[in-house]
């Protein structure tokens, strides 16, 4: 919590007692699909985005873990005791797929609406979804891929809407309504959607 130079102690105990409920619904939409065992490795990863799916197939063998792509299989050789190794092989994997799968729908997206932007950039936030920058740059979040297509076609509709309005005023939500009707019904569902995202994702 980030108060004011001066805050007494006391003061911070009772916003937090007073808001406690708010609090721990917003926690709870931050919370991962899989909290509990974000040790524990896929033996899938599945994109609602593009409908992906690859079985993951993990190999004993010496030497640094790396993955290899055969087809609709992910697979994973090397020492498979080094696990946060493992992880961070999916985890490359999943930005270089987030990557060929998201910036071309924006791009399109763009070139339909007429909205341009000058760069996309692909990051692994743990609580924002995407954003834009006031030089036109929109950063997406990987975990995106995780999300069914409506709704990943909204974020990248709102984020371009920022390339006209960088705020959330009236302006930028009748734009955006104009792009996607249905866009209260998305904006709600992307705020649950991090329970869609496996923790290894995150960790």
């Amino acid at each position: 919590i980030v108060v004011p130079n001066g805050t007494s102690p006391r003061a911070v105990e009772l916003f937090v007692a007073r808001y406690r409920p708010w609090i721990d619904r917003k926690v709870a939409q931050y919370r991962p699909l899989e909290a509990g065992n974000s040790d524990e490795l896929p033996a899938a990863v599945q994109f609602q985005a593009s409908g992906d799916c690859w079985r993951v197939v993990y190999v004993e063998a010496q030497g640094a873990p790396h993955l290899t792509v055969d087809g609709n299989r992910l697979l994973l050789i090397g020492d498979l005791s080094r696990v946060a190794l493992l992880r961070h092989a999916l985890q490359r994997f999943t930005m270089r797929m987030a990557h060929s799968i998201l910036v071309p729908q924006l791009e399109r997206l763009a070139a339909e609406f007429g909205l341009q932007y000058s760069t996309a950039q692909i990051r692994r936030q743990r609580t924002r979804w995407g954003s834009c920058s006031r030089r036109g740059t929109i950063s997406l979040n990987a975990c995106l891929v995780f999300q069914p297509p409506e709704i990943v076609r909204y974020l990248l509709i709102h984020e371009l809407a920022h390339t006209r309005h960088m705020n959330h005023s009236r302006r930028f939500w009748a734009l955006v309504g104009q792009l996607e009707p249905r866009w209260r019904e998305f904006d709600a569902g992307l705020s649950l959607g991090w329970r869609e995202v496996p923790a290894w994702v995150l960790r």
